[in-house]
């Protein structure tokens, strides 16, 4: 094994996706250059080995088959145990690289040791040039509510200054390895959505500073494996903005957050699901909360 560590050790998630996993593999054999990097993909109990297929065409990277789904987090964390580089980049498997300013990342991170963790700026495929991420502001103590910079808008350069961010994007997050050596691994508790948010509080909490660098940039395909709007998105978003809640509120705030998020937004979905004739919606909802409580 060379003993020169990379610096960069991209860790992505395959969930019967293998056509967005070799893409962006592609994307990254492209546009890579200038900068020692490994690449680790997990196969995350896809119904068949899909690894099989790519280990073939991309020998240089390493493959690692979980023969069950344990969700973004324990996708992620079996890839991280795995990594060697300096800093450690999850992106997703359907996003793309456009050129090679992930780069910028690492040389962002170099200059600025107090800071954790730093996404790029991300672009939806379609329409080309329209912002999904450009920084999250904070979630509200009760509602855990928040917005998204830039989202939707058409990109001017309106968003192009680095600065501080509440929170990383899923779908690509830089994160160094002192800091994670100090922080950990994600919680496998959640197993989608709201695991990076729950991942950005431990950071804060160990003293380092989360940052938006828009001089990197990558482009996504949202919602590739779960749909847009789809039972199983509802159902997790449900369960898990209750557990985070539940992980880092506390007293009178996680009270009173519980009965807003149950008795106001849950409700509120319910009936509007139901309003839409949406019944598996509303049922994937109540499941959640329903499992929520159960936990």
């Amino acid at each position: 094994m060379n003993n020169i560590l990379p610096d960069i050790s991209f860790v992505t998630v395959n969930y019967n996706g293998v056509i967005h996993t070799r893409e962006l593999l592609l994307s990254m054999k492209r546009y890579l250059i200038d900068v020692r990097y490994e690449v680790i993909v997990v196969d995350n109990g896809s119904e068949y080995d899909e690894t099989s297929d790519l280990i073939r065409e991309f020998p240089e990277f390493t493959f690692i088959r979980s023969e069950i789904n344990l969700g973004f987090a324990g996708g992620n964390n079996i890839g991280i145990i795995k990594s060697r580089g300096r800093y450690i980049m999850l992106i997703n498997n359907d996003t793309l690289l456009l050129d090679n300013s992930v780069v910028e990342l690492v040389t962002f991170m170099d200059k600025n040791p107090h800071i954790g963790a730093v996404s790029p700026k991300i672009h939806f495929l379609n329409p080309p040039r329209t912002i999904q991420f450009a920084g999250y502001s904070d979630l509200t103590p009760i509602t855990l509510r928040n917005h998204i910079t830039g989202y939707s808008q058409a990109d001017s350069g309106q968003f192009d200054t680095p600065h501080e961010t509440a929170f990383n994007h899923g779908a690509a997050i830089l994160v160094s390895r002192e800091a994670l050596d100090k922080v950990g691994l994600m919680s496998e508790d959640y197993f989608l959505y709201y695991e990076e948010l729950d991942w950005g509080m431990r950071f804060r909490e160990k003293g380092y500073k989360l940052w938006y660098l828009p001089q990197a940039l990558i482009v996504h395909k949202e919602s590739m494996s779960t749909g847009l709007d789809s039972p199983l998105k509802r159902y997790y978003l449900a369960r898990n903005r209750l557990l985070f809640a539940k992980k880092n509120r506390r007293g009178a705030v996680r009270i009173l957050s519980y009965i807003y998020l149950i008795a106001i937004a849950s409700s509120k979905e319910i009936i509007v699901s139901l309003f839409k004739k949406r019944w598996d919606l509303a049922v994937a909802v109540f499941k959640g909360v329903k499992d929520f409580i159960k936990m």
